[in-house]
């Protein structure tokens, strides 16, 4: 075996046994301001905003759920509709324009309470920071984040600040989602 499939062999194996970093695709959210395009049917085209409640509507097409869905996902059921009425199958892009359903909120004992749009990875500690941190009355290590799941259902997830703090029990600082809530009691 030459030297320069060893290396890249030995490269591969390097990335392949290392938990993947990156995080998952982005989900559209209610509030997201959405570019939908249709491939020769410049008509069809436009920017549409997701409403409260997941959908989308758009002309033949009609209403869409995006509820759970990436851009590329939407874009499949938009392509679905509206093959009902295009004789060749419809090529759709979906292109998020602005993120603007992708908040956080964080209540409690910090120093500025309130809704924080993200635009990367943010994690509890990271919120926290933006909330200006922790006030003196703060219960550092009874901080729950609650998290609404699809099917509605919500769960209480713990936080000690202090364990993070001290660099223990960093499992603890997850990645928050969009309409997550910290609460600092």
């Amino acid at each position: 075996m030459s030297k320069s499939i060893a290396k890249i062999l030995l490269v591969f194996a390097c990335f392949s046994a290392v938990p993947s970093i990156f995080a998952a695709p982005y989900t559209v959210n209610p509030g997201d301001l959405l570019r939908i395009d249709v491939w020769n049917e410049d008509t069809l085209g436009r920017e549409v905003l997701v409403r409260p409640d997941g959908l989308i509507s758009l002309p033949m097409a009609g209403d869409i759920d995006t509820t759970g869905n990436t851009p590329s996902e939407v874009g499949k059921e938009i392509s679905k509709a509206l093959g009902k009425y295009i004789k060749d199958e419809p090529r759709v892009v979906v292109s998020l324009v602005d993120a603007g359903g992708n908040k956080i909120y964080v209540i409690g004992k910090v120093e500025r309470p309130g809704e924080y749009r993200i635009n990367s990875d943010t994690d509890v500690m990271q919120a926290l920071a933006l909330a200006g941190g922790l006030n003196a009355f703060a219960a550092e290590n009874d901080i729950r984040v609650l998290r609404r799941a699809l099917d509605g259902r919500q769960e209480s997830i713990s936080f000690r600040y202090s364990k993070v703090k001290a660099g223990q029990d960093l499992s603890s600082n997850i990645l928050l989602r969009s309409r997550d809530i910290v609460v600092v009691p």
